[in-house]
């Protein structure tokens, strides 16, 4: 993959809370996928009242630190598509999966 467009789209937010989340679609032009060992949360994610992100986008995994997922390959993410949505923080990617 060498351009944003060819990245995993996030095909689906259902994280009410996030600011960059409208009708359960993510308006940030990326998402960074971060977390800890065995956790991959939505670093993007902010708890605010205001309304973020672009008026029309189509939201792309930017970059992802979860090595251990086996859909990440020299930290880029290469699955078909993202879930976000609730989890062990606020907003978590729900296609991890560990290797």
């Amino acid at each position: 993959m060498s351009t944003l467009m060819e990245m995993p789209a996030v095909t689906e937010c259902s994280v009410a809370g996030c600011s960059y989340n409208d009708h359960s679609s993510c308006h940030a032009a990326a998402v960074t996928i971060g977390g800890s060992s065995g956790d991959a949360s939505c670093a993007t994610f902010i708890p605010l009242g205001v309304r973020g992100g672009l008026d029309k986008v189509v939201t792309h995994v930017g970059a992802c630190q979860r090595s251990e997922c086996t859909h990440n390959s020299s930290l880029e993410c290469t699955a078909a598509s993202v879930r976000v949505g609730a989890g062990h923080d606020h907003a978590d990617c729900l296609t991890f999966n560990p290797a």
